[in-house]
């Protein structure tokens, strides 16, 4: 799926898609900003529209924004169906389906990562809302992941097309499931997380509604290739880490108050700076529920 925006005689000029939503792109073919909208208001053919762009620009920026952790859920789920926050974290004081970041909780994301992959059904798409910033610092850098695959050499991607990952999750939260929740994690679609279990990934996904290719590995929860050995593992992985992230890749966002970031999980990775010392940075997530990741040489 993907939107038609009018034309203008300026690179980089607001531009309509037909739902009427001002749209202005970031880049040549990643990220983009939609100013004059009330995301707590928005007409069906705004939320259809909300949809599209963010399947063709894959990370969204709306500013100035009011939003509490109801109107942040209820808007999820005029996209979507929207998950409990997280599958291991507790949601302490905030809604279960918020979950919350907070820097002075080791509420940290400074890994490059694609949420919650080591699950089997990964979420579709995030919507991230700014609480409390620090004074200076606290960036968040997106990466195209279809961008990158499309980029590769022919060689190489017809070598990654049909390869598969493992996405564990213990690196991350095994200890947090074990010592602070005693082996009893959330409900995550009718699944009770006792333990993480390690899960394979295509290398490769195709996006279900653009039918684009993206890299579908990241650091964070990606630990090998499976059917190869450890040194190639590691160095494929290195590889796709290092061309993942270069500079043309990527989009990067300074906060302000009332800024919210949705994003595909689907089609890209995501790191937030750890620079600002002992201020205190606070930030609320929600998913929406996704679908089991394919690959090129999956049936389907």
């Amino acid at each position: 799926m993907s939107i038609t925006s009018e034309r203008t005689s300026a690179p980089g000029a607001a531009r309509r898609t037909p739902a009427e939503l001002p749209l202005t792109k970031l880049g040549p073919s990643f990220g983009a900003e939609i100013r004059g909208i009330d995301l707590s208001r928005l007409t069906d053919d705004q939320v259809t529209g909300v949809r599209e762009a963010l399947v063709e620009h894959k990370v969204l920026f709306v500013r100035g924004q009011d939003l509490d952790d109801t109107a942040q859920i209820e808007f999820g789920r005029r996209l979507g169906e929207v998950t409990v926050g997280h599958p291991i974290h507790d949601s302490g004081d905030v809604a279960p389906e918020v979950y919350a970041l907070d820097s002075q909780e080791n509420g940290f994301s400074d890994v490059w990562h694609t949420d919650v992959t080591f699950v089997r059904r990964p979420p579709a798409v995030s919507v991230l809302r700014a609480v409390v910033l620090p004074p200076n610092g606290g960036d968040t850098t997106w990466a195209d992941s279809q961008l990158a695959y499309e980029s590769l050499s022919p060689g190489l991607r017809t070598c990654l097309d049909p390869l598969t990952a493992v996405h564990d999750g213990n690196r991350a939260f095994g200890y947090y499931l074990a010592q602070r929740r005693q082996g009893q994690g959330n409900l995550w679609e009718g699944e009770a997380f006792t333990e993480l279990t390690p899960v394979e990934h295509p290398v490769v996904r195709v996006h279900p509604e653009s039918g684009r290719k993206g890299l579908f590995v990241n650091p964070g929860f990606t630990s090998h290739i499976a059917g190869v050995s450890e040194y190639e593992s590691r160095g494929i992985l290195d590889i796709l880490y290092a061309h993942l992230t270069k500079p043309e890749h990527l989009v990067r966002h300074r906060w302000q108050p009332g800024d919210v970031a949705l994003w595909d999980n689907r089609s890209t990775a995501h790191y937030a700076n750890r620079d600002y010392g002992d201020q205190h940075r606070v930030m609320h997530r929600i998913t929406l529920r996704g679908d089991t990741p394919v690959g090129p040489t999956d049936p389907r």
